[in-house]
């Protein structure tokens, strides 16, 4: 080598040295997060070393670590092109793809590089990174092993791995593989013990899979420790909900409401206010709730969660409208949010906009494939629309020796969700061994129910009673046409009239005597458990005869989840003439009585559970002038739900009250029912 090259030589290594100790500062701001003050610091480099290959790739990770990924990505291509084989650039330029979200060309780009060297880590971590962000959850977990067999113990590596278990188990979840998730997520447990992430999605998971009380154990190891004990009390208050235990939840929720002064996570504060009032909801102190809501709206009057609180406060005051016009105010701000569509079907539906409420739970999916809430309403809804037919056989007494065989079949069969035609048979037959009358008699009807508004809907049936009894054979047409109206909020209102057969025992079937009843009932609820029911009915008859009949109940609901009531009812019974040798006709009757009502109903019994409903009451009753007397009625359900689709029940009733039969007897009913949805939805949603 000549003087002059060793000259020349020497030159740019001691050029080359001093600018890496240079650039020492920027690899610092680099490695410490500092990527604003890096970019700036390379861009400053590239002004007097344009063609430092260190400087350009350093640029380019700043510029792509600040979130301009394509600008990164442009950076990395054009170094490329200049060194096509260079290994390091070809790693940024990869994960520059990653940042990007370009996470098909990466994938492609990461197998290159793993066949050029399969023990880069670099290269097996970015490509596992790039897998999960596919949701390829089982080859990314083979490759960031891969990477942690090159440097065990790495904390990127395991990082990658905590949340490619994490989206795993999501993945899982979200098909329902409620098995495959919990493992998932016990398995990174074993690896990050008490790591919270994972113990709220094993608590999230145990939540939608109906497991409460693994669900409260898990929140319960999160509650030890202190800097998480707010987040697990929020959730120990949706679990307490869900189990039904208001009280409880709103105890717990006050709890971590009081924390929020030593709180600095503000994601966390939001979180603690939206389940303290959700809490005050549930325990109908909508008062409190809608003080806290409004605070919370005078500050930031158009925050999406503000809006949710408001519209679910909305909903349980049964203010449907109100709920409407939030949830489409939070659709505005994102069409994607999941509160917006999902709250605004279940809102819809209550108002009787039934395909608008297909339609935004449609929409729920659409952002949030096979979320399990959204697919539940529209079972739920479609269950209403399914086509289905029930059948009741019954064996009844009295101690008048009436007894009576009945068989009532029925189909309901909805061809939109406005319009269901309906049918029914019914077969009974009456004797009496001391009179030696019998009688046996036939129904059939055909008819259709229509909803003229979502708070009108028509119901209509004409059929046929043909009565075969000891001196008489007769046929009678018979109707039944009624409106059911939502005039108001938490109030419905039935008007209609009907005509039918007198048919309790062979002598008045015998007697072929016509009923004409208009009636009308009135329910009130109210947003503070009471309610209010009303009946009335005018009767005229063939037989000259004519009956006012009023029934009122006042009640109170004591327990939502089962139901439980206890309430007061209260009946006044007059005909204009008096006829008590052929049917219970008294000038003047009243009866109350005290009564209690336990029910789970079996609309809302998942499969393969028990369904009951227990009423018992107790009250006097007053026949004309006479004397009080005490009466008592029991009912009772005892039902299981096979499968969606079928449920068998059984059913009795004992009574002595005298408007229970037509005779004025103390009365027994016992029997059993089965209802079979036809198909697995409705038929014009196959």
């Amino acid at each position: 080598m000549t003087i002059k090259n060793y000259i020349i030589s020497l030159v740019f290594l001691i050029t080359s040295l001093v600018c890496a100790q240079d650039m020492q500062t920027g690899f610092t701001y680099l490695e410490t997060g500092k990527y604003a003050k890096a970019e700036s610091f390379f861009e400053t480099v590239l002004i007097d070393y344009p063609d430092n290959k260190t400087a350009k790739l350093c640029y380019g990770r700043a510029v792509g670590l600040q979130g301009e990924s394509e600008k990164a990505v442009t950076i990395f291509t054009d170094l490329l092109k200049v060194y096509p084989n260079d290994f390091e650039i070809k790693l940024n330029y990869a994960e520059a793809l990653l940042w990007n979200t370009n996470y098909t060309d990466a994938k492609t780009f990461y197998e290159s590089l793993i066949k050029e060297n399969d023990q880069s880590f670099p290269a097996l971590l970015g490509y596992a990174n790039t897998l999960s962000n596919l949701k390829i959850y089982d080859d990314a977990l083979i490759y960031v092993n891969k990477a942690l067999d090159v440097s065990p113990g790495n904390q990127n590596a395991l990082t990658s791995k905590k949340y490619i278990y994490l989206g795993y188990a999501y993945q899982n979840q979200q098909a329902q593989n409620y098995t495959q998730a919990e493992r998932l997520l016990k398995e990174n447990l074993s690896l990050f013990e008490d790591d919270k992430d994972t113990l709220l999605n094993l608590a999230n998971l145990y939540l939608i899979a109906g497991e409460f009380d693994n669900a409260e154990t898990t929140y319960n190891t999160i509650a030890n420790n202190p800097n998480h004990k707010t987040t697990a009390l929020n959730g120990l208050a949706l679990v307490k909900h869900l189990k039904g235990k208001e009280k409880a939840a709103l105890k717990i929720s006050e709890q971590a409401y009081k924390t929020i002064p030593t709180l600095n996570d503000i994601k966390l504060i939001q979180q603690t206010k939206e389940r303290y009032i959700q809490a005050l909801i549930w325990n109908k102190k909508y008062k409190d709730a809608k003080g806290l809501i409004d605070e919370l709206t005078e500050a930031q009057p158009n925050e999406n969660w503000i809006l949710a609180l408001r519209a679910t406060l909305n909903i349980y005051k049964s203010d449907f409208k109100k709920s409407v016009a939030d949830y489409n105010r939070i659709l505005e701000n994102d069409s994607s949010s999941f509160d917006g569509n999902l709250g605004k079907a279940n809102t819809l539906k209550a108002l009787g906009k039934y395909d608008d409420a297909y339609q935004s739970a449609e929409n729920t999916l659409t952002f949030y494939d096979n979320q399990k809430d959204a697919t539940n309403f529209i079972k739920t809804l479609n269950t209403t629309f399914t086509p289905f037919w029930e059948t009741k056989a019954s064996h009844s007494f009295d101690n008048g020796n009436n007894k009576a065989y009945a068989l009532q079949t029925k189909i309901e069969f909805p061809t939109s969700t406005r319009f269901k035609w309906l049918a029914h048979y019914g077969y009974r037959t009456t004797n009496n061994k001391v009179t030696d009358n019998d009688a046996t008699s036939n129904d059939f009807s055909l008819g259709l129910a229509y909803q003229i508004l979502p708070n009108i809907t028509f119901k209509g049936t004409a059929g046929v009673t043909s009565a075969k009894a000891s001196t008489n054979d007769y046929t009678q047409l018979v109707t039944d046409i009624s409106f059911n109206i939502k005039p108001f909020k938490l109030q419905v209102l039935d008007i209609g009239y009907k005509s039918e057969i007198q048919s309790f025992n062979a002598e008045l079937l015998d007697r072929e005597i016509v009923m004409n009843n208009l009636y009308a009932n009135y329910n009130l609820s109210t947003n503070f458990n009471l309610g209010w029911f009303t009946q009335y009915f005018y009767t005229w008859q063939n037989d000259d005869n004519t009956r006012n009949l009023l029934f009122t109940s006042l009640y109170y609901n004591i327990l939502s989840k089962p139901a439980l009531k206890a309430g007061l009812n209260y009946q006044y019974i007059t005909f204009k003439n008096q006829v008590p040798t052929i049917y219970f006709s008294p000038k003047q009757f009243n009866a109350g009585e005290v009564f209690i009502n336990l029910i789970k109903d079996e609309a809302i019994t998942k499969p393969n559970t028990w369904f009951y409903e227990l009423t018992a009451a107790t009250g006097l009753q007053y026949i004309e002038d006479d004397s009080s007397q005490s009466t008592y009625r029991i009912q009772g359900k005892l039902g299981y739900k096979f499968s969606k689709r079928s449920l068998l029940n059984l059913y009795g009733t004992q009574s002595n009250i005298a408007s229970a039969t037509a005779a004025g007897f103390t009365f027994s009913e016992i029997g059993l029912r089965f209802k079979w949805y036809l198909s697995g939805k409705p038929v014009f949603r196959q």
